[in-house]
């Protein structure tokens, strides 16, 4: 097993990563901003190295810091987390010239699955079903879009190849508006991304946002854990996350589950990953795979119980899976709900001093956090500040924990969104099951 690994991340999941190596006998080095000096992980860490002032660029997205930080402090490894560097594929090249280990996958499976196009061709070499779309790069020549949006069909979506997060996307409803949106998005591809590369494909007008958990090994094994509906956004950014998807039949877990496995052994793939689809019409359509530990990790450990952070650690020192897919079973329902210290009308961000700080209990709750009394949320990075998990053996347990758990918890001092989560929860769509990744926008208006 590694001995010493650097966390290379901040907030909850440096504190989730940091719990999983303690269970292991993993010392851990602490990384932080001097934004983040007083962070609780930082303090539990047995070691910290300071690496740059509060902007991410100089700091977080700092890739000879963090590397250096390994190298003085003799860490084995280092664990990207999810967001920052963890799907920079230059990073994990970097990391593992260093003589490091790069907890995740090889640095070419990340440019292979952060590319749209190249990640949708390796997955319909797998027979994993994808969205009708372009096949490749949209190119400059007029008459051959307009040919391709025909035969695909309106309404079409303009992508970036190397986007994410909800940039670089546009949809299309007529031939007369296809010229201009093609060069806006590649435009604002440049912009964002560095590379202009735009596809074409369907655009689904009513999908739930279906994701699938993968684990996989150096040894040719690879499971799926399941899946999780993530269809609760906003502007594309997940709100509620859940385990498993309401209404999903129980054979198409399986059939799609294990094409998401078998995926993973045709590509090599190492590590944890996510495949994210769109379902509609019971049919799903693969839009891309984030090649890391997901925020919404936890639902998929509650209902499976498999420690998806402490499976990345043994996967990453070489070990095999210590399960098969016959192992896995699916017991109960899990909810999400994210924390955000933010305006939860305006959605503004509220960063500033929490002067109280009372999480909620009982049984089935869980909180992943590294908010404590007197914290300061510091302006300079992601607003959410807690994942408040809810278990129980029915959706419906689940959901009637989770708004006791929401109106139990207490943050003082700055705004939450704690309040959309207790309308959400008491949402009579929301509540019957299956709704799809527009109705939050339409039901706050947006």
């Amino acid at each position: 097993m590694i001995e010493k690994v650097v966390i290379a991340n901040r907030g909850e999941i440096a504190l989730r990563i940091q719990r999983a190596c303690r269970a292991l006998g993993i010392r851990t080095v602490a990384l932080y901003s001097t934004a983040d000096r007083e962070a609780k992980y930082v303090k539990l860490a047995d070691e910290s190295v300071c690496i740059g002032p509060p902007r991410a660029t100089d700091s977080y997205l700092n890739i000879p810091a963090v590397i250096s930080a390994a190298e003085v402090t003799d860490a084995q490894a280092i664990h990207p987390g999810y967001g920052f560097l963890s799907e920079n594929a230059d990073f994990a090249e970097r990391v593992e010239q260093s003589g490091f280990i790069f907890i995740g996958p090889r640095a070419e499976t990340i440019r292979l699955m952060g590319d749209k196009i190249s990640a949708i061709k390796a997955m319909k070499k797998a027979s994993v079903p994808c969205v009708p779309g372009s096949d490749g790069p949209v190119t400059g020549n007029d008459k051959e879009v307009h040919r391709m949006a025909a035969q695909i069909g309106y309404p079409v979506l303009i992508k970036a190849a190397a986007g994410g997060g909800g940039k670089g996307m546009r949809v299309v409803h007529t031939e007369a508006a296809l010229h201009n949106a093609v060069a806006l998005t590649k435009s604002e591809a440049k912009a964002a991304f560095g590379n202009d590369t735009v596809y074409m494909e369907k655009y689904l007008d009513n999908p739930r946002h279906i994701e699938f958990q993968v684990l996989a090994d150096t040894h040719g094994h690879a499971i799926h854990l399941g899946e999780r509906d993530c269809s609760m956004q906003r502007r594309h950014q997940k709100v509620v996350e859940e385990c498993p998807a309401p209404g999903l039949p129980e054979k198409l877990r399986h059939k799609i589950g294990e094409r998401c496995a078998e995926a993973c052994r045709k590509i090599s793939y190492r590590g944890a990953g996510t495949f994210e689809f769109l379902y509609q019409n019971g049919e799903f359509y693969f839009i891309e795979m984030n090649t890391r530990v997901q925020v919404e990790h936890p639902v998929t450990e509650m209902v499976t119980g498999v420690d998806i952070v402490r499976e990345q650690l043994r996967i990453a020192a070489g070990e095999k899976l210590q399960y098969r897919q016959k192992d896995i079973q699916w017991r109960g329902h899990a909810v999400e709900c994210r924390i955000n210290a933010e305006d939860p009308r305006t959605f503004v961000p509220s960063p500033g001093r929490i002067d109280a700080w009372h999480p909620p209990g009982g049984p089935g709750i869980r909180v992943d956090s590294h908010v404590y009394d007197n914290y300061f949320v510091p302006p300079y990075y992601d607003s959410m500040i807690a994942k408040l998990i809810a278990y129980g053996d029915t959706r419906e347990m689940a959901l009637a924990r989770m708004r006791i758990a929401l109106s139990e918890m207490i943050v003082g001092g700055i705004k939450t969104n704690i309040s959309l989560h207790q309308d959400i929860m008491n949402d009579a769509a929301f509540i019957k099951g299956g709704v799809n990744i527009h109705y939050l926008q339409k039901k706050l208006g947006l």
